[in-house]
């Protein structure tokens, strides 16, 4: 089982007849070893982002504008993670769930793809307009966060329907197994997947990092002079977010664009070069799924407010007691004096 993406989500398949590749020998990742990855990240991803729904959903009337970010974040990445064990079981064997579950399964990874990405940099937004710009200009506008939120899915959904229109399941020339993807034409496939790519890799990540970039490096000078002690903590969340978010899809997106470079013939095509790229595609896009359950963990040993709001949430619904609570009570009344500046997740 080898490897190509014509996306940085959809899992890798072989069939070099349907890429343009001069067929070579190409070591790949163990199936099997790649399917139990899947599942571990899809259990994490379900246990991390069910909390954070809970959390949020538990706040009532307090929520920040952010609190309402992270809670459609945390709903994009569960949608994005319960598609991971239909493709595991693909990885392993071949797609035997139909041409319907493959357009929808798509469109559904794709959509909650775009919505992570852009729902970051709309959190960056409102960190930069609630620390740089002053809190009240956040609140006179926080009628508008749900108005965003719906932009936000409904971009994610036009950006999801050509690929939903292009992938089936289609068994390729020459091959014997079935797979879930892209089936057009050979002479329309080189200018597809260019035209995919530059779209995914402009707003599907440098145009958001961009964004992202600038947001938390202002808010980041910002804190530096800021004599409150919270904020200078609150850079903590700030900078593991963006770093999570760099380190879980810098790679990918380096290694397409090289893999693109290499199928438009700009870099001279060899089998080592091949084979090299096609397990840095398998290895690197394990790590862009990562990113689905890593932001979870973040806010849980780094957000003390986050930590100390879910265990008020457990115990509102009786499931701890005051014992529990008052174990980490201790720090609260501290973060609460930056509660209006900061999210939930500082």
């Amino acid at each position: 089982m080898s490897s190509d993406i014509s996306d940085t989500t959809t899992p890798t398949f072989d069939y070099d007849v349907l890429e343009g590749f001069t067929p070579c020998e190409r070591p790949s990742l163990n199936g099997f070893a790649l399917m139990i990855t899947y599942f571990i990240v899809f259990v994490l991803s379900l246990l991390g982002n069910s909390v954070v729904v809970f959390v949020v959903c538990s706040m009532v009337n307090r929520r920040s504008n952010t609190d309402v970010y992270l809670m459609h974040l945390a709903v994009a990445d569960l949608l994005f993670s319960l598609t991971l064990p239909f493709w595991a079981v693909a990885l392993n064997s071949e797609w035997i769930f139909g041409n319907f579950m493959c357009k929808v399964l798509s469109g559904i990874q794709d959509t909650a793809f775009y919505s992570c990405v852009f729902l970051l940099a709309c959190i960056s937004i409102d960190r930069y307009l609630a620390i740089v710009k002053a809190t009240q200009v956040v609140l006179r506008r926080r009628h508008l966060v749900r108005v965003v939120c719906g932009v936000v899915w409904l971009a994610a959904v036009i950006l999801a329907l050509p690929m939903v229109v292009q992938r089936e399941a289609f068994t390729p020339a020459g091959h014997h197994t079935v797979v879930c993807f892209e089936n057009v034409t050979a002479e329309s496939m080189d200018d597809w997947r260019t035209g995919m790519r530059v779209v995914r890799h402009t707003l599907g990540f440098f145009l958001p990092l961009l964004v992202m970039t600038v947001c938390y490096g202002c808010t980041t000078c910002t804190l530096f002079h800021a004599r409150n002690g919270q904020k200078h903590k609150a850079m903590r969340v700030i900078l593991a977010v963006v770093l999570a978010f760099i380190a879980c899809w810098l790679p990918i997106n380096v290694t397409n664009v090289v893999d693109t470079l290499m199928r438009s013939h700009i870099l001279v095509e060899k089998c080592d070069r091949q084979n090299q790229l096609d397990f840095a595609l398998q290895v690197t896009q394990v790590l862009a799924f990562l990113h689905c359950a890593v932001n979870p963990i973040l806010y849980a040993f780094i957000g003390k407010k986050f930590r100390n709001q879910f265990l008020h949430s457990l115990y509102q619904k009786g499931l701890i007691g005051k014992d529990s609570v008052a174990m980490f009570r201790k720090g609260s009344a501290q973060s609460s004096l930056s509660s209006r500046v900061t999210s939930i997740t500082l």
